[in-house]
C-alpha cells in the first residue's frame, strides 16, 4: 500500500476518538468497578452486588458523559497519533527498531494525558459517587470553586506517567507482536485474527506495568473537593505502601485486566476497521 494511503495526523486522531468513544460504552462498567475496588476494601463480587443493590443497573454507567469527554480527548491523541508520529520518526516499517515504537506511544500517552486530565478527574469522581448522581455542571462547579482550575490536574503527574507506560506498552507490544504472530502462524499482518492476539497480549502487559500507575491515580484523584489528602504523587504512593503494603498497587489488578483486555481489543480492532473501510493503511 502507498504512502499515501495513510491517513493525516488530524484524521488518524479523529478515528482513534471515534474508535475510543465507541468502545468505552462496553467497558465503563468494568472500569467503574475496578475504580470503586481500589478506593475501599471490597472484592469485586461484593463491589458489583452492592452498587446493584444500592443504586440499580444504571449505576454501572455513572460518569459515561466524562468518559466520552476523556476519550474524544486523551484516547483519540493516544491511540489515534500513534501511526503518524511513528512513522515521523521513522518506525512505520515491521522491522524497525522496538524502542521507537514504544518512544512513539510514549510520546502520545504523555500528550493526550495532559489533555484530557480534567476529564479523568471528573470521571472518577462521579464513578466512585454512591449517592445520587451530580449534575455535570454541579460538579464542575464545585470542583472549581473549591480548589480552582488546579483541582481540575490534579493527579496530573502520575497521569501523565501511567499514560507514558500505558501507551507505549500497549501500542509497541500491539505493534510488535503483530510481527510475531503473522511470522508463527503465516496470517495477513492487517487480518483480524492477527489483531485479536496482538491486542490481548497488549492488554495483559499493559495490566502488569500500568496497575501501580493507576491506583496511585485514583487515590489522588478521588480526593474529595474540599480536602487535600495527598501532597502528591510521591507522597500518595508512600502512604500506601506504608498503610496496605507493597501489593496494594496491583489491587484491582483483575478488574483492570478484565477492562484493559476488551478496552485494547475493541479500540484497535474498531481503528483497524476505521482505517480499512476509508482506504488508509492499517496499525
Amino acid at each position: 500500500m502507498s504512502v499515501s494511503n495513510k491517513p493525516s495526523l488530524l484524521q488518524s486522531t479523529a478515528l482513534g476518538g471515534t474508535a475510543a468513544m465507541f468502545a468505552v460504552n462496553f467497558t465503563h462498567p468494568i472500569e467503574l468497578v475496578k475504580t470503586r475496588v481500589q478506593v475501599s476494601n471490597e472484592g469485586i463480587l461484593a463491589t458489583c452486588s452492592s452498587t446493584m443493590r444500592h443504586e440499580g443497573l444504571s449505576a454501572f454507567w455513572k460518569g459515561i458523559p466524562w468518559a466520552y469527554c476523556r476519550e474524544g480527548s486523551y484516547t483519540a491523541i493516544r491511540l489515534g497519533a500513534y501511526a503518524p508520529v511513528r512513522d515521523a520518526l521513522g518506525a512505520g516499517a515491521p522491522d524497525a527498531p522496538g524502542y521507537l515504537k514504544f518512544l512513539a506511544g510514549a510520546i502520545t500517552g504523555a500528550v493526550g494525558s495532559v489533555v484530557g486530565n480534567p476529564f479523568d478527574v471528573l470521571k472518577t469522581l462521579s464513578q466512585t459517587n454512591k449517592g445520587e448522581s451530580l449534575p455535570l455542571m454541579s460538579l464542575v462547579g464545585q470542583m472549581y470553586r473549591d480548589q480552582g482550575m488546579s483541582g481540575f490536574y490534579r493527579g496530573a503527574q502520575v497521569n501523565i506517567m501511567r499514560a507514558i507506560t500505558l501507551n507505549a506498552t500497549n501500542m509497541g507490544v500491539y505493534d510488535i507482536s503483530k510481527g510475531y504472530v503473522v511470522d508463527a502462524t503465516g496470517w495477513q499482518r492487517n487480518s483480524a485474527k492477527t489483531a485479536f492476539c496482538s491486542s490481548f497480549l497488549a492488554g495483559f502487559f499493559m495490566t502488569v506495568t500500568v496497575s501501580p500507575f493507576d491506583r496511585v491515580r485514583t487515590a489522588l484523584m478521588n480526593q474529595p473537593t474540599n480536602a487535600k489528602i495527598y501532597e502528591g504523587m510521591t507522597d500518595c504512593l508512600v502512604k500506601t505502601v506504608r498503610n496496605e503494603g507493597i501489593l496494594s498497587l496491583w489491587r484491582g489488578f483483575v478488574p483492570i485486566w478484565a477492562r484493559f483486555a476488551p478496552m485494547a481489543t475493541l479500540q484497535l480492532f474498531t481503528i483497524e476497521f476505521l482505517y480499512a473501510s476509508l482506504g488508509f493503511k492499517g496499525i
